[in-house]
């Protein structure tokens, strides 16, 4: 009793600190959120204008993090949304959404009216009610110089049959995040953890919620147990039978003033459901204890859905910090988790069948030559890392690491070529070296039993690689990478913070994306045939004060048109200034 009494008392302690940090942090952050919102609303406006839909075939996205990635349920597509792009001094936040279909290897872009506002790290789910619906909750925006940030709460839903956006408000949802997880699992959406960042504080969550797909509301549920600590960008799967399996994820502390420490957590605990999936349901935390080889301590890591009741792992970043610097391992591995064995194990691609019979024959030689006596096997071979080097146009060298698992030992070596050509992946042979370079924040999907993997980031020092390359693997026969999409790292355009805001201004259209800038630029000349008005522009070497100064009445009469008539003169101003800043900063990216 005593020691149940001490553990209430101490959670009942932790929840106290937690609300008291969340009150903290939503006051510092509101200010900032009230700067950002006059902006996001500017990025609607111009969605507005856009009154149909208009799906055209376009060059692949440009490089961009943190969107989401998702199968459509009945066709064979993949779905793109959202994500940001930093490129040294700028980040830039998208709301485009793509189809990528896969028979034709193909890109499209698909403009529809009233869309959710530009956001990245939020989370995307797909269920095939009524030819297929993609629900997106969350995410963050950030405004340009990257030290504000506003956390969506918002849902929507894309129907994919009719291509329609339509925002649903229901009362009672988690509150602003990025970085948390979502999952479809029995008409509902369940949603775990995630964080809120503000310039000089931040918060991380354990909580959870469910919204019904049937009733469209929302619960927070209060599951008995211990579950996992507060953390972000966590592995969330649901099982077949209405479970959901919660593993790794990241999250950090503050020390003493201006340190922060990172935890790269590395448990795993089974949120259970006692019932048949109502609403009314009790759900209980558990600790999971897997067996076999798990994924060496990362973040920034991949999941997905695999074929064979199991889930798999991809890629991610091992953080190495020293006394001025970070730097960080890369990954490209592949590990599956085995739901009903509750087990671990790596990845191992087999090669192609041509491959396969070329080491099985110099085998079977092998062992004619020893005269038939036993063939002493050399040990298996442990992880391969090939480190690659590649000069930038500006000189710069970016060594990237990839690591090959080495070799099992087979079970069988006498065994036939069919039983060998069947071999689970456990026990598979070492084959070609796997595709895609290490990296974090790789967005994937699997659709009919093949994993495809979009994009993602590595670093060299300071400088951040934002990569849009594809890549497939079929996940049944395990034999080898296919390259559907090549990037040239040597091409990524990264800006130091000594160059001058003109180089800056010269490239914002290599960072946008060419196609939306053309149709951006046609939209503003024919806005400007029309005579419809214009943000004042900046006029050559004029001062920001200068320009605010002249500005300053436009600027109130678009805050004022944005934030209604009720709004406080003081607040107003705030935000005006606001605007007009970013615009001085940025005259490309906001008018």
């Amino acid at each position: 009793m005593g020691k149940k009494g001490k553990r209430d008392k101490k959670g009942k302690g932790a929840e106290k600190t937690l609300a008291k940090m969340e009150k903290k942090v939503s006051r510092r952050a509101k200010k900032e959120e009230e700067d950002l919102e006059a902006l996001i609303a500017e990025f609607q406006s111009l969605d507005a204008k856009k009154t149909q839909v208009i799906e055209s075939s376009c060059p692949p996205p440009s490089p961009r993090l943190n969107c989401s990635l998702c199968a459509h349920p009945d066709r064979d597509e993949l779905i793109l949304f959202g994500g940001e792009y930093f490129n040294g001094q700028k980040t830039y936040l998208y709301n485009e959404l793509y189809i990528y279909n896969i028979r034709k290897n193909s890109w499209a872009r698909l403009d529809i009216p009233n869309p959710p506002p530009r956001r990245c790290a939020h989370q995307a789910a797909v269920v095939p009610t009524a030819g297929g619906q993609l629900w997106i909750f969350g995410g963050e925006f950030a405004s340009p110089n990257g030290e504000q940030f506003y956390h969506y709460r918002d849902l929507w839903v894309l129907h994919l049959a009719t291509k329609t956006w339509e925002q649903i408000k229901a009362p009672g949802g988690p509150s602003g995040r990025s970085g948390h997880r979502m999952v479809a699992c029995k008409r509902q959406l369940i949603i775990f953890g995630g964080f809120h960042e503000s310039a000089r504080d931040f918060i991380y969550y354990n909580d959870v919620y469910t919204f019904n797909l049937d009733s469209f509301t929302w619960s927070k549920l209060a599951p008995a147990g211990m579950g996992p600590a507060p953390r972000s960008g966590c592995q969330m799967i649901p099982t077949p039978e209405g479970n959901i399996i919660i593993y790794g994820g990241y999250s950090k502390q503050r020390i003493k003033k201006d340190v922060d420490k990172g935890t790269l957590h590395t448990d795993m605990f089974l949120l259970k459901a006692e019932g048949t999936g109502k609403e009314e349901d009790r759900w209980s935390w558990s600790r999971l204890s897997p067996s076999g080889v798990k994924p060496s301590p990362r973040s920034g890591f991949a999941v997905a859905a695999a074929p064979n009741n199991r889930c798999l792992l991809f890629g991610g970043v091992q953080d190495e910090e020293e006394e001025e610097s970070i730097e960080g391992d890369f990954f490209n591995d592949i590990y599956f988790y085995d739901i009903g064995k509750n087990r671990w194990f790596p990845a191992q691609l087999k090669g192609p069948k041509s491959e396969r019979r070329k080491r099985r024959r110099g085998r079977q030689a092998e062992a004619e030559a020893a005269g038939g006596e036993e063939l002493q096997l050399p040990p298996p071979q442990g992880p391969l890392e090939i480190v690659k080097e590649v000069v930038a146009e500006d000189g710069t060298v970016m060594t990237i690491k990839q690591l090959i698992p080495g070799a099992a030992e087979d079970k069988d070596r006498s065994g036939s070529e069919e039983e060998e050509d069947e071999e689970e992946e456990e026990g598979g042979a070492l084959g070609q070296p796997v595709e895609p370079c290490p990296r974090s924040s790789a967005m994937v999907a699997v659709k009919h039993g093949v994993l495809y993997v979009y994009g993602g980031m590595f670093e060299v020092g300071d400088r951040q690689v934002t990569l849009s390359d594809l890549h497939s693997l079929d996940l049944h026969r395990m034999d080898q990478w296919k390259v559907l999409l090549e990037m040239d790292p040597k091409t990524q355009e990264w800006l130091e913070e000594s160059e001058s805001d003109e180089e800056e201004d010269d490239d914002v259209e290599g960072a946008e994306g060419g196609e939306e800038e053309e149709e951006e630029s046609s939209e503003e000349d024919s806005e400007d045939e029309e005579g419809e008005q214009q943000h004042p522009a900046v006029q050559p070497g004029e001062a920001q004060a200068q320009y605010l100064a002249r500005t300053e009445q436009y600027w109130l009469g678009l805050a004022r048109s944005h934030m209604g008539p009720e709004a406080k003169d003081k607040k107003v101003l705030k935000v005006a200034q606001a605007m007009a800043k970013t615009f001085y900063e940025d005259p490309i990216q906001t008018s």
